[in-house]
């Protein structure tokens, strides 16, 4: 017994929650998935692995997240999401500190690197990424957002030295479908906290947000890669903005 809990939530992950899961296999002993009722394979693939299987609609990722936490039944929690792999070192980094006992913070960032269009994005604004993930939940707990949900810790936090790599996007198809919905929930998130664009702004938001990841964020060191990424960072930017002005002014 690891005294570890890993937490999942799904939709439709057939694709990429299987080495997901395959990456973890021996690490928890138990892995919790919450399920928003998938269509495809995903349910079946994680029975396969083992993992405990909990189905419930959909009420927004911190909150799903939260009754994932709440429903695991140790007290350290791994949060991942199903289209991140974790890599042999940081399994082995958080074994070892599991078995030796040697964990005196109450949580600890894990660096994400992100692969996009077959290539480890080591610049381009997503190179130096750290992320809450695996901590001690009477500790922590996630706060609300309707997007890049995020884990709140009341106590001290460390970094661990391993990676996880984020498989987020399967091609730029994907990738459009993933910015439109993300898009529609910022910007409704934007509208609640009653947010202000004007119609002017959007037309300078693209090329500055273009020019600040491909320059300034370096994503010209990231090949072709840096530079898609560059431009589909600006146009989300773009519309997530413009979506806004439309909410506010229906």
């Amino acid at each position: 017994m690891t005294g570890l809990s890993i937490i999942i939530i799904t939709y439709n992950e057939e694709h990429n929650i299987g080495k997901c899961l395959e990456a973890v296999k021996g690490l928890a002993d138990e892995i919790l998935v919450v399920d928003s009722f998938s269509g495809d394979k995903t349910v079946e693939i994680c029975e396969s692995y083992g993992c405990r299987v909990i189905r419930r609609e959909f009420k927004g990722f911190a909150d799903q997240k939260l009754f994932a936490a709440n429903e695991a039944k140790n007290d350290w929690i791994l949060s991942l999401d199903a289209d991140e792999v974790m890599t042999e070192d940081l399994k082995n980094e958080i074994h070892t500190m599991l078995l030796q006992g040697t964990m005196p913070l109450c949580g600890y960032e894990i660096h994400l690197l992100l692969s996009y269009m077959g290539k480890i994005m080591h610049h381009s604004g997503v190179g130096t990424v750290y992320k809450l993930r695996l901590f001690k939940r009477k500790y922590g707990t996630f706060e609300f957002s309707h997007v890049h949900e995020q884990i709140v810790l009341n106590g001290p936090v460390g970094r661990l030295k391993g990676k996880i790599i984020h498989y987020s996007y399967r091609d730029l198809h994907h990738h459009f479908e993933k910015s439109n919905f993300y898009t529609s929930l910022a910007a409704k998130q934007y509208q609640q906290a009653g947010k202000r664009y004007q119609k002017a702004w959007v037309a300078f938001k693209f090329p500055v947000t273009f020019l600040t990841y491909y320059f300034l964020k370096m994503g010209i060191l990231d090949g072709y890669p840096g530079f898609m990424w560059s431009f589909l960072a600006a146009m989300y930017s773009t519309i997530k903005i413009a979506k806004t002005i439309e909410l506010i002014s229906l």
